[in-house]
């Protein structure tokens, strides 16, 4: 898989043409929920807006999905130009949406697709874009003696504890870069 970007934490824009506000927020969204609060949280602070169009990306394990919304703008002329933004930074796991303001004057749907367009550009271009890594989770029992040592043999792998439960075992349940997964492996089955 080629590299995929995200963003470590919300950003905004706000672009304004012919008296209409166009403005665009960006946020990590992993899964459905967050994707929910993200966009009602949104329509509550702006409830006087004429649309809130959006698009997103989210890796489930059954793959990417994606989706562009609308919001009554002519049919491909908000959602779609900002997906393809999100597609075009390989950008996953996030939400763009672009509110609107309509100021009185029409735009035609090529002047909302560029307005769209370029609203969402903006928000891209102040957002911190950072690689996505995906983590496994690994169950593992280790004895108490190499239990104390663990993290600090974790961090290079960019691993760490989530869990552990006090047996006459140590069960812990690990977090790992899935890139770093043989490497985890390898270093509970060496002890």
């Amino acid at each position: 898989m080629s590299q995929v970007f995200t963003v470590r934490e919300p950003a905004e824009a706000e672009y304004e043409i012919k008296r209409s506000r166009f403005i665009a927020v960006i946020a990590p969204t992993a899964d459905g929920t967050e994707l929910e609060a993200f966009l009602t949280g949104l329509a509550r602070r702006h409830p006087q807006a004429s649309h809130l169009t959006y698009a997103w990306r989210i890796e489930t394990p059954q793959g990417l999905r994606e989706r562009a919304f609308d919001a009554g703008e002519p049919s491909g002329t908000a959602g779609r130009p900002i997906l393809t933004h999100l597609q075009g930074r390989q950008l996953v796991n996030v939400c763009l949406a672009v509110i609107r303001y309509f100021g009185g004057i029409k735009l035609g749907a090529g002047g909302l697709a560029r307005a769209y367009g370029h609203a969402a550009k903006q928000v891209l271009e102040q957002a911190r874009i950072v690689p996505h890594v995906i983590y496994r989770r690994v169950e593992a029992e280790v004895d108490y003696a190499r239990f104390q040592n663990l993290e600090r043999q974790l961090a290079p792998l960019g691993a760490r504890i989530l869990d552990a439960d006090y047996g006459p075992r140590v069960k812990v349940i690990l977090e790992v870069p899935e890139d770093n997964l043989g490497e985890l492996e390898r270093l509970l089955a060496s002890h």
